[in-house]
């Protein structure tokens, strides 16, 4: 009878919960005055696919169908913030821990193999190998190569610094040499929270046998009502190969809790010489701010500080370029292995997206300097103040990720042919994460402007023939820059050709879109109108019904890009070769020379008006390299600035089969 009673009352109870719950949302959704947002995002651009919504506290967001709703799984970690976690509750997703058919994960960085388990439809908020800046040792260490290779001109933004216990010798001469009263400051590599910070000013103070980064302390900062301050600068990356680099346009400014003083014995009050949060919010003559306007207490907006300095006569722009470029310089220092790792471990680009805590400080003459790199910033929000900054900031870090709803096949290979239509329609049809494997014509193009090294003339043509994925990264480009909210874009930017110099490995992509921004910055509607054409027609998924985007019309075994100079046109030579999808320089392997080709021009209009030429190319190979038979030869020629000439962008082809003589071809 008990067991009886008891299940009676518990399914009442359960009914009444229910009824309530239903009856309260009802009576919620009547009273509810919040801004209504549809789920998706539609593209610019036809046969793209719609992106995921994210709202603030005051939207609210439409639900999808079932059929994709079920699909919204987030991923929970320890580490993932609250301010993560109620962002994506407003746009409907489900938390999961074991599930493996998650869409999204904001959680704990890891070895670059384990990106490996990542699928294709699925974003993970870090890159491998983005501790190359993240700790403080290596990102020294990659700014220090920076610095000997484009002097200290271009790259004089952060202290002088050793890595403990492999440069003590150095640090020792370095001590030696800087006299009395100078004061250093001692960090655990990869430490946060100030654990483990100290100043010191006595080389008896050094510890000698564990990893530390010793850093020339800035002992003359720029003081607010005789404070000492640090900026806590958000940057995000959506990719690294094209790069695309925003910045937040607010932050946080992290005010020492007692006043700045030079003196000795001072060092060990961390309330004076430490910003960080967590150590001054301990003193208890910390003050808190709640008012995202206000310049009060120890912590305040980045917009208030602006405004403060303003008040001053201080130029803030000026200060925020600065920031802007040394942002754009630390991340490239951290390009070449990155891009390693994700082209060796991570099957999409789509998977990976990265958000930074640049912390930097301000010296007496306002000059920023750039203390560390925090690849997990803080997304705690403990106040009104950090709720306004960070709610803000994440809802537009998970807009500009684009988040698409995957399709059915995605997640179960074998359920292929159940794919509703509803869901292909969601998911954009037949648009791919992962780009397709690029063509031959495609690679030469590409080998092509990669053999130029910053030749801004020549770069300017790469935009007269757009491949298909030319296209589809534009549209990605352009899309994702519709949706930046409070984010500014500064990388690539009209000014981003200044830095292609500073890449290790030159991309092609990275010239692409800086050009473009060159081009369509100050129009972009007419360069989205451009990219709405074309995607119409569907050739930025390869549907070349005409050839005017397609570089040539079949895949040759070797590639010549040939260089010549026809009066005003110059081009540069390179020889690759073309082996099982690899495009491999072959100039010194082989001994070959980049010299002067003989042109020989027919037409009626002479010289300075051809109507068409005849290329005449000459190549010896040794007897070790073996041909192939036919022989292919490709050669691509982009228009040239100047005069109207009848010249186009096109891939001429030449086959021949080789001579009988082993010798030479």
């Amino acid at each position: 009878v008990m067991e009886s009673w008891s299940l009676k009352t518990l399914i009442l109870t359960f009914w009444c919960v229910l009824s309530f719950s239903v009856d309260d949302s009802m009576c919620t959704e009547a009273e509810d005055d919040r801004v209504e947002r549809p789920a998706l995002v539609p593209s610019l651009f036809p046969l793209r696919p719609p992106t995921l919504y994210f709202s603030t506290a005051n939207e609210r967001v439409q639900l999808l169908p079932w059929e994709q709703r079920k699909l919204l799984k987030w991923k929970m970690s320890s580490v993932t913030p609250n301010v993560v976690k109620q962002t994506i509750a407003r746009s409907h997703f489900r938390a999961t821990k074991k599930s493996d058919d998650w869409l999204g994960c904001w959680g704990h960085h890891m070895k670059s193999p384990g990106f490996k388990a990542i699928h294709e439809y699925q974003k993970l908020n870090h890159f491998p190998g983005s501790f190359q800046i993240g700790r403080k040792d290596r990102l020294w260490r990659n700014l220090s190569k920076m610095q000997a290779r484009f002097g200290k001109r271009e790259f004089s933004f952060f202290p002088r610094s050793f890595v403990l216990p492999q440069d003590l010798k150095l640090l020792k001469k370095a001590w030696e040499d800087g006299g009395g009263r100078q004061k250093w400051i001692i960090k655990p590599p990869a430490s946060a929270r100030g654990i483990g910070i100290q100043v010191i000013h006595k080389w008896s103070q050094m510890p000698r046998k564990r990893p530390l980064l010793v850093q020339k302390y800035l002992h003359k900062p720029y003081l607010i009502s005789g404070n000492k301050f640090d900026l806590r600068i958000y940057v995000y990356v959506t990719s690294y190969d094209p790069l695309r680099v925003y910045i937040f346009s607010d932050g946080l400014v992290r005010f020492a809790s007692c006043k700045y003083s030079s003196s000795m014995k001072s060092l060990s009050n961390k309330f004076m010489h430490l910003t960080n949060y967590s150590v001054n919010k301990k003193n208890s003559e910390y003050q808190t701010n709640s008012d995202h306007k206000a310049c009060q207490g120890h912590k305040w907006a980045l917009k208030a500080l602006w405004q403060y300095l303003s008040a001053k006569g201080i130029n803030t722009t000026q200060i925020w370029e600065m920031i802007k470029d040394m942002v754009i310089k630390t991340i490239i220092a951290s390009d070449p292995y990155v891009n390693m790792l994700v082209k060796a471990n991570v099957r999409s680009p789509y998977s990976c997206h990265e958000l930074f805590g640049f912390d930097i400080m301000l010296d007496e003459n306002l000059k920023p300097w750039v203390l560390e790199v925090n690849i997990s910033p803080s997304l705690h929000s403990n106040t009104a103040l950090d709720v306004s900054i960070k709610g803000q900031m994440i809802r537009d870090v998970l807009n500009l990720a684009g988040f698409v709803v995957p399709r059915r096949e995605e997640m179960r290979p074998a359920a292929c042919g159940s794919t509703s239509s509803s869901t292909s329609s969601l998911c954009g049809g037949v648009w791919e994460r992962s780009r397709p494997e690029l063509s031959a014509d495609e690679k030469v193009k590409r080998a092509f402007y990669l053999s130029q090294r910053f030749a801004d003339q020549l770069f300017s043509s790469v935009l007269d023939v757009l491949t298909p994925d030319d296209v589809n990264v534009l549209a990605e480009a352009e899309d994702e820059l519709s949706r930046r909210g409070e984010f500014e874009r500064v990388f690539p930017s009209p000014a981003s050709s200044r830095y292609l110099r500073f890449f290790e490995h030159p991309r092609y992509l990275n010239i692409l879109l800086s050009q473009w921004e060159q081009k369509h910055w100050q129009n972009r509607s007419q360069g989205v109108s451009l990219l709405r054409n074309l995607c119409q027609k569907g050739v930025h998924l390869g549907h070349l019904s005409d050839t005017a985007h397609r570089v040539s019309s079949a895949a040759g075994s070797i590639s010549s890009l040939v260089s010549c100079t026809i009066n005003m046109f110059k081009f540069v030579t390179l020889l690759s070769l073309c082996n099982s999808g690899h495009l491999q320089p072959i100039l010194g392997a082989l001994g070959t020379t980049q010299t002067a080709i003989p042109l020989r021009q027919t037409g009626e209009e002479g010289i300075q008006n051809p109507t068409h030429a005849q290329l005449f190319i000459s190549v010896s190979f040794p007897a070790s390299v073996k041909l192939p038979s036919p022989l292919s030869v490709a050669c691509w020629c982009p228009r040239v600035p100047g005069p109207p000439r009848r010249t186009t962008s096109r891939i001429a082809r030449f086959t021949r089969s080789p001579p009988a003589s082993p010798t030479s071809a």
